[in-house]
């Protein structure tokens, strides 16, 4: 992205408790040049992250049954729940950042999760049905447009960064997503379909930059970059050398690498320079000049920090922020 700076560092999304005005002070008081809006879900059904982005879908609406999320045909409680809590967290996070001027992030389920996790109405995630991942695509775009367009009014200094999460779009490209019974699996989706179906949604943010989640194994990094993703984010733990050509052309291409290096649960945390000592090493296995390091990487949480205590997540954030400084520091 032309002319864009992004932060060094910053959280994945989910965060742990249910207090939006502490998750909103601890992220903004952990990233002053990169905050992003946090999401709870131990708040329950719609404060998580799929009960969260079914309340943004336009004219179409979700309910929480037995076995998961199902579409239905009329709002009801759940998704007010779902919107209510957003409402709560837009708030809090409007309080902690009067006057601020910088990116932002807002994470969002990406097309291929939803489809692979909200229900039909016979009970078949939607993925089953061309048609409806095509309407529930549409829905999703247009709702979160309008979840833009109230980000900036409430953070006009802001610069927005749009992440969509897909943890189940290698799942869906290789046909490992199971059908309702369990004992099959849906077909695998055309990557041509999933390419373009990604574009569609990526391009409601078109003046500014999309990042793509995921801290499943088999990111695909090409694809995600050819659909118009702007910086891909990703576990890198899960990396092996036999990634190292895509991301090669990746940093060469200018997309962004949000490199998940802290462990997202409670454990022990290693010294900062440690927890980046993997990116420099990568970035010698590939040639790559030391220099571009701090232009080409933000530093994060390897996934989503909702399973962590407070006061490790709290750590984590800090570690982030402080193993980023290390690597801007001292990139050799």
């Amino acid at each position: 992205m032309t002319g864009f700076s992004y932060g060094a560092a910053t959280g994945v999304g989910s965060m742990p408790g249910g207090d939006a005005r502490e998750a909103a002070k601890t992220v903004t008081g952990s990233f002053e040049d990169f905050p992003f809006l946090p999401e709870l879900p131990a708040r329950g059904p719609g404060a998580d992250m799929i009960g969260r982005t079914a309340g943004l879908l336009v004219e179409l609406y979700a309910r929480v049954e037995p076995s998961g999320w199902r579409i239905g045909d009329r709002p009801g409680r759940d998704t007010k729940r779902a919107r209510s809590w957003l409402g709560e967290d837009l708030d809090a996070l409007e309080e902690f950042t009067q006057g601020y001027e910088g990116p932002l992030k807002v994470q969002a389920v990406g097309p291929w999760t939803l489809a692979a996790t909200l229900e039909l109405r016979n009970g078949e995630s939607a993925l089953s049905d061309t048609g409806a991942c095509r309407d529930l695509a549409g829905s999703l775009a247009e709702g979160l447009r309008l979840h833009l367009e109230e980000m900036r009014r409430r953070v006009p200094g802001a610069q927005l960064v749009l992440q969509l999460d897909e943890p189940s779009l290698t799942s869906v490209l290789r046909g490992h997503v199971k059908t309702a019974s369990g004992y099959r699996t849906h077909r695998a989706v055309d990557r041509q379909l999933v390419e373009a179906t990604l574009r569609d949604v990526i391009g409601v943010h078109s003046d500014g930059p999309a990042v793509v989640h995921s801290c499943a194994p088999d990111v695909p990094f090409a694809l995600l970059r050819r659909a118009g993703a702007t910086a891909i984010s990703f576990d890198f733990s899960l990396l092996t050398e036999r990634d190292d050509d895509t991301i090669g052309e990746a940093v060469e291409g200018g997309t962004r690498l949000f490199a998940g290096v802290v462990p997202g649960t409670d454990g022990p945390l290693s010294d900062p320079a440690g927890s980046v000592m993997g990116v420099r090493t990568l970035w010698r296995r590939l040639g790559l000049q030391p220099g571009l390091l701090a232009e080409a990487v933000t530093i994060t949480p390897s996934c989503g920090l909702a399973g962590a205590s407070p006061d490790y997540a709290r750590r984590a954030l800090a570690h982030c922020a402080r193993a980023a400084r290390s690597l801007a520091d001292n990139p050799e």
